[in-house]
């Protein structure tokens, strides 16, 4: 006979009722394969109507989060924001309840509170929504590269920013006008902020280099740049040198360091990363003794959302039925790392813009300087003058250090023939 266990759903919005969804329509399913039957005992929400094609009983409602902890097995938190979220799971793990959360920022800013209270009751969170929507990329860290040490890991972590750097490329348009498509389409917010200046991106790179390294990192040590600076200038002379431009994590081990990273990255057009285009994710990881591994689908949205919200439910409920709490801790410290290297310390290959007046001797120039820093030129290109005073000029580096690129940057600014600020964006040779 299948085990009945009681969940709990704070949070009845898009993922809410997606999570709700799944578990009327598939439970059967999960029945048949697991033995165990979750079924919905609570929604805790301000508004209980928001999907009225769904077949639930009015009962099953309530308005205060907080009361579904003691009548229900399993906590799902799908309220969002740091705040009551954070008190909620805490005090469902206090009771020793298991939660099941798909709160990125929560677990970025506060993972090392929210675990340690699991560790003290020992009970179990679970979290693989937080991260890449429908990829079960969590549970491949934490269980099937369990032998594996992680060299490194690229992600394109966040659906809209993918949008318009695809869309951008195809129609040859530039940022704004791209953004505007994307928020009339629904794919970026009216205030895009989060997204577009890479804070969400942060907050999820900061959970897969934890599980990764074995330290709870929070944000703090993430180096962070959005895409609204990106032009389709920058899209077509990338695209010369045989690259293309995404906003990338980017954690990886140097020695014995960790670099943890956000920001546009050229990659090489025939990599898989490069070809991974409008809302979907894609997170590389390389391990040793594994090699390359690739995961791929859609990185958001109420469907695929939900699909990994039901997998950490049955997870859990898996735990109840076996009394094997804390079977896969969700986190444990276990530091594989000596320090995380600052930015100024990374070694990275370069793209430069620069637009320069159209006269002799500025290539000249702009190279002494870039030489004068012991840093290698691995193609320049100047474009085609078109009726103006003033050209692009483009450079690909060698690998150098990235405090001293900046030096030069600064030097080359200084120039009477530099007409602009340089534009910058960081070569990944995946």
């Amino acid at each position: 006979m299948d085990r009945l266990v009681k969940v709990g759903i704070a949070g009845f919005g898009t993922v809410g009722t997606g999570v709700v969804s799944c578990l009327l329509d598939n439970g059967d399913i999960i029945a048949s394969r697991t033995g165990i039957r979750p079924v919905v005992h609570r929604i805790a929400d301000i508004d209980s109507a928001r999907d009225g094609k769904l077949k639930i009983s009015r009962e099953t409602f309530v308005n205060d989060a907080m009361s579904i902890i003691d009548e229900c097995d399993v906590i799902v938190e799908l309220i969002g924001g740091t705040s009551f979220a954070k008190n909620l799971i805490l005090e469902a793990l206090k009771k020793g309840k298991p939660v099941v959360t798909a709160n990125k920022a929560l677990l970025a800013e506060h993972g090392k509170e929210l675990f340690a209270a699991a560790e003290k009751s020992k009970a179990d969170i679970y979290y693989e929504a937080s991260v890449a929507g429908g990829i079960p990329i969590i549970k491949a860290l934490r269980e099937g590269f369990v032998g594996n040490k992680i060299e490194r890991i690229y992600g394109i972590l966040n659906g809209t920013c993918n949008f318009i750097l695809s869309k951008m490329e195809k129609d040859r348009s530039d940022f704004d006008c791209v953004l505007d498509s994307a928020q009339r389409l629904g794919y970026a917010e009216s205030d895009p902020s989060l997204d577009i200046d890479g804070t969400d991106t942060v907050h999820k790179a900061a959970i897969l280099a934890s599980l990764a390294y074995g330290e709870w990192f929070g944000i703090e040590p993430v180096y962070k740049e959005g895409i609204r600076g990106i032009s389709f200038e920058d899209i077509r002379f990338a695209a010369e040198f045989g690259y293309k431009i995404k906003l990338l994590a980017i954690i990886k081990q140097q020695d014995d360091d960790v670099q943890i990273r956000v920001h546009p990255a050229l990659i090489p057009e025939d990599s898989m990363l490069a070809n991974v285009s409008d809302v979907y994710n894609a997170v590389q990881i390389k391990g040793h003794p594994v090699g390359e591994t690739l995961f791929y689908g859609r990185g958001a949205g109420r469907d695929a959302t939900a699909s990994a919200v039901v997998a950490d439910i049955v997870d859990v409920c898996l735990n109840l039925k076996f009394g094997s709490h804390r079977r896969v801790p969700a986190f444990k410290i276990g530091k594989q790392f000596r320090h995380i290297i600052p930015m100024n310390e990374v070694n990275s290959r370069y793209y430069l813009r620069i637009r320069v007046s159209d006269m002799p001797g500025v290539i000249a120039s702009i190279s002494s300087i870039i030489g004068s820093k012991n840093i290698s030129i691995s193609s320049i290109k100047q474009a085609e003058k078109e009726g103006e005073d003033s050209v692009s000029l483009t450079i690909l580096t060698h690998l150098a250090n990235e405090r001293l690129l900046m030096e030069s940057i600064c030097e080359i600014e200084k120039l009477n023939c530099v007409k602009s600020k340089v534009i910058l964006f960081r070569v990944e040779d995946i």
